[in-house]
C-alpha cells in the first residue's frame, strides 16, 4: 500500500470506531509548546497538580515514547449530551455524564492497532487518552483539527469543543494533514468574561489553581479556599461556563457514543439527594464514571461548600 492508502484505511478505522474526526501530523518535537509549558510550570499555574511537572521531556518530544515516531494520528469524539441536567441542581460537567472515557476510547485505540497491523505488518505504536504525558491539544492543532480557544479548549470549526482527544503515535511515514491556519476567537472574550474565578487570563493561558475544575476534582485538601466562596455557580464536578458561552458550541450536536449517555442520577440529582447517598451507594451508582476520580468524600465537600457559599 502506498503511503495515501495507508491514511485512508486508518481514517476508515477511525470512523468505523466512532470518531468524529481524525487527523495526522508529522512527529517532531514540541519546542514551542516546550516553552510555554515551562513558563506555565514555573508560574506555579498547575496548583496542587504535580503530575503536570513529570516527564517533561516526554509530554514534548514523541521520539521519547516511540523511538523512531514518524507520524501522531489524532482522533477527536463527541461527548455532546442530547439532555442536559434540570434547572437549580448541584452541576457537573457534560464529559462526566456518562462512562469514563478513558475505559471507552482505550480499546477502540488498540482496537485500530491490531487492525492497522493486521494491514500493514508489524509497527511500533502506542495509544494515548490524556492520562499518558502527550500534549493532544497541540498535536490536534498541527494536523488540523482546529485551533485552541481562549480558554484553552480545542475549538473545531463545524462542530464546537466538546470533544475528548486521543492520539496514536507510530512509526510509520503517513500523509499528513495540514496544520490548523487560522484562529477564529477573534476578538470574543465571552469565556473570558465568564470565568467566576477569573482563571482565563490573556494570551490563552488558562490558570489552572484558580479553575473551578481544579478545585472540585484535582484539590484533594478537605477544605476549598475560602475566598472561592459565591463563584462556584453551584458546580460540584467539573465547570463548563467557558463552553457553554462559546459560540462556536452552537454547533455542536448530540454524540452517538452510547458510552456516554447520561447517568440517570447526574441528570436529575436535587441537593437532598445527594446528601443522602451513601458511600456505597456512590460507588455502586458511578462505578464506571469520571466522577470516582473526585472520590466520595471529595464531592460532599463540594456539595458543603456551595451549600454554604
Amino acid at each position: 500500500m502506498n503511503l495515501s492508502e495507508k491514511t485512508r484505511f486508518i481514517k476508515s478505522l477511525a470512523a468505523q470506531a466512532g470518531f468524529d474526526y481524525c487527523g495526522i501530523a508529522a512527529a517532531r518535537p514540541l519546542d514551542d509548546d516546550a516553552r510555554r509549558l515551562e513558563n506555565w510550570l514555573q508560574q506555579g499555574k498547575q496548583g496542587q497538580m504535580h503530575y503536570m511537572e513529570n516527564y517533561f521531556d516526554l509530554r514534548v518530544n514523541p521520539y521519547k515514547l516511540v523511538p523512531g515516531a514518524k507520524s501522531v494520528i489524532c482522533f477527536l469524539i463527541n461527548y455532546f449530551p442530547a439532555a442536559d441536567q434540570e434547572k437549580d441542581i448541584p452541576k457537573i460537567s457534560k464529559y462526566a455524564f456518562g462512562k469514563d472515557y478513558h475505559g471507552v476510547i482505550r480499546p477502540k485505540l488498540q482496537e485500530i492497532l491490531v487492525r492497522m497491523k493486521e494491514k500493514f505488518g508489524d509497527f511500533q505504536g502506542r495509544g494515548f487518552v490524556d492520562s499518558a504525558p502527550v500534549l493532544e491539544r497541540s498535536w490536534a492543532v498541527l494536523s488540523g483539527l482546529g485551533w485552541v480557544g481562549k480558554n484553552g479548549n480545542l475549538i473545531h470549526k463545524k462542530s464546537g469543543s466538546f470533544f475528548f482527544i486521543a492520539t496514536l503515535i507510530v512509526d510509520l511515514e503517513l500523509e499528513y494533514d495540514a496544520p490548523a491556519a487560522y484562529d477564529y476567537c477573534g476578538t470574543c472574550t465571552r469565556c473570558i468574561d465568564a470565568c467566576p474565578t477569573e482563571a482565563i487570563e490573556p494570551g490563552k493561558v488558562v490558570d489552572g489553581s484558580r479553575c473551578i475544575s481544579y478545585f472540585t476534582i484535582e484539590l484533594k485538601d478537605l477544605l476549598i479556599p475560602g475566598g472561592m466562596k459565591n463563584r462556584f455557580d453551584n458546580w460540584i464536578f467539573g465547570c463548563d461556563i467557558c463552553q457553554d458561552v462559546c459560540p462556536w458550541n452552537r454547533f455542536s450536536t448530540p454524540t452517538r457514543e452510547q458510552a456516554f449517555t447520561p447517568i440517570y442520577e447526574v441528570l436529575h440529582y436535587k441537593v437532598n439527594d445527594w446528601e443522602e447517598l451513601t458511600e456505597d451507594g456512590f460507588r455502586k451508582i458511578f462505578a464506571d464514571s469520571p466522577l470516582k476520580r473526585a472520590k466520595y468524600q471529595g464531592i460532599r465537600r463540594n456539595l458543603f461548600f456551595i451549600r454554604k457559599g
